[in-house]
């Protein structure tokens, strides 16, 4: 097994400059770090992280705050996370608050003060201003994913404009009768994800001279059973939408199956666009507004490494990053008739 002499012969570095090159706990040059972490993997080296923790006071563990474990974002977002943490040896723990608040003050508070975490990304949680000033006054990195937090770096989409590209890409196509589904909202903890991207529904909407018929917006859970049965129940109306804008690609996909149950073709008699890109939106043939989850997890974990290295002035004003988002046009969405 390769040792750290090793990595350092072959970089063409010393020992020294390998060793904190790898464990993060001096400066080294970008091309040396390049070299040597080109050097590491190429060897197959593997750190004694006993002794790096020793050594650095880091655990080189980073805890990953989820709501939950199930749903296809999270997986994704913490692929992202892990594939960029784990190649330059870094631990995932992962804590699933299961939506309770309680289970997420137990997190931040019991194992960040036992020092078992190095640095913490919450996930589609929205911190309060206790827990932020908590954690940073522990000296503990923190990265967000899912909307900007005050003194926090974070990574997210811009839900409004989400919600807005996809209604526009509706009426674009002559569509001028738009129901939307929406989801549950927890507004002290989902950075207002579902309110934005309906926001972004009406004003389009209203834009267009648009009526937003309240009967015509259904709020589900996300899922693609709840979204079906809701949209069953809209779409056996005697008026009923021409589109849909659903809040993201489960639901979209119960609103095809609640309109093929009912005989209605897609998209000659209903056009449905979602937000995700999950991958059996292309089985669907959905339109969708692509999200790139994993994208938004290897962003996170690039700037908690970053962070971590250099940790940025307390004025940084470049706190939030907004990461772009694609229309990908399929067979869902046609023109209204056709």
């Amino acid at each position: 097994m390769a040792g750290i002499r090793d990595v350092a012969a072959k970089a063409g570095v010393s020992v020294g400059t390998a060793s904190r090159a790898l464990n993060g706990t001096g400066p080294v040059s970008a091309a040396a770090r390049e070299r040597v972490e080109r050097a590491a993997k190429e060897l197959r080296y593997v750190a004694s992280y006993t002794a790096t923790a020793l050594k650095s006071g880091r655990s080189r563990n980073i805890g990953v705050i989820l709501p939950a474990i199930d749903r296809w974002f999270y997986g994704k977002v913490v692929t992202g996370i892990a594939d960029e943490l784990i190649d330059v040896g870094y631990e995932l723990a992962l804590y699933n608050t299961q939506g309770s608040h309680e289970h997420q003050e137990a997190v931040l508070g019991d194992y960040l003060w036992r020092q078992r975490l190095d640095a913490v990304i919450p996930v589609s949680l929205q911190l309060s201003a206790a827990e932020i000033t908590r954690l940073l006054s522990m000296d503990r990195p923190v990265v967000g994913v899912g909307g900007p937090m005050p003194g926090v770096l974070t990574v997210s989409i811009d839900q409004s404009a989400t919600g807005a590209l996809a209604t526009a890409h509706l009426i674009g196509l002559g569509h001028r009768e738009i129901a939307h589904v929406t989801g549950g909202t927890d507004p002290e903890r989902d950075f207002h994800l579902t309110d934005s991207r309906r926001g972004g529904f009406e004003g389009e909407m209203s834009r267009a001279g648009l009526q937003v018929r309240d009967d015509w917006v259904l709020r589900s859970d996300f899922t693609l059973g709840d979204s079906y049965r809701q949209a069953k129940v809209l779409l056996s109306g005697r008026e009923r939408p021409t589109a849909v804008f659903a809040a993201s690609d489960e639901m979209a996909m119960g609103v095809i199956l609640a309109a093929r149950d009912l005989g209605l073709r897609v998209p000659d008699a209903l056009s449905v666009v979602g937000v995700d890109g999950h991958e059996m939106g292309e089985a669907f043939g959905l339109t969708t507004i692509r999200q790139f989850p994993e994208r938004q997890g290897a962003r996170a974990a690039q700037r908690l490494l970053t962070h971590l290295a250099d940790p940025p002035p307390p004025d940084d004003i470049n706190l939030h990053e907004v990461l772009p988002t694609e229309l990908v046009v399929r067979s869902s969405t046609a023109a209204p008739g056709e």
